[in-house]
């Protein structure tokens, strides 16, 4: 008996402050079969028609920026790929605490088949923040800590970052097969 191949729709929907998720976004897009593309942009009604929604956003006070929130609790009976941008981090642990506190947030009748976060670089504004109180409080080295991290995620989403974030989505693909 001959199975007739299921033909997937699928979304890519994400919110960038500052352009990271975006290029997550791109990266995901760019691995899969443009037959099966239905939706690529910002939190929009149109995108819960598809079978499969890659989901991204910032980060902002550990979980996905609010649109965003407000787009996944919206979706029912869905597939969903989370992916993230974080300022903060460069570490596995910390990228999944973020995933696994937004997750809580999903309606539960949704299957999250996978996630993937990286670090993302900050807006400025982040910075001059963190000089401000380091002014103010020389001696406390949390400021220096801030800086030296603020200044590694610039050169963030770097390749590796991207290439990784790719596979996260061949990963993805290979599941709904």
């Amino acid at each position: 008996m001959n199975r007739k191949e299921v033909k997937w729709k699928i979304s890519i929907v994400y919110q960038s402050l500052t352009g990271n998720t975006r290029q997550l976004a791109e990266a995901v897009q760019a691995v899969l079969p443009s037959e099966m593309l239905f939706y690529i942009g910002t939190p929009d009604a149109e995108a819960l028609k598809a079978d499969l929604i890659f989901a991204g956003s910032w980060t902002d006070k550990g979980l996905f920026s609010q649109p965003m929130l407000d787009f996944l609790a919206q979706c029912h009976n869905k597939s969903l790929a989370l992916f993230a941008t974080c300022g903060f981090g460069q570490a596995e642990e910390y990228y999944q605490a973020i995933l696994q506190r937004t997750a809580a947030k999903i309606p539960a009748d949704n299957l999250i088949l996978a996630s993937f976060a990286c670090q993302g670089r900050m807006h400025e504004s982040v910075k001059q923040r963190y000089q401000t109180m380091q002014a103010k409080e020389p001696d406390n080295p949390r400021w220096t800590s801030l800086l030296e991290n603020y200044d590694s995620a610039l050169s963030h989403p770097d390749n590796t970052d991207l290439q990784r974030c790719q596979q996260f989505a061949r990963d993805v693909l290979t599941k709904i097969k």
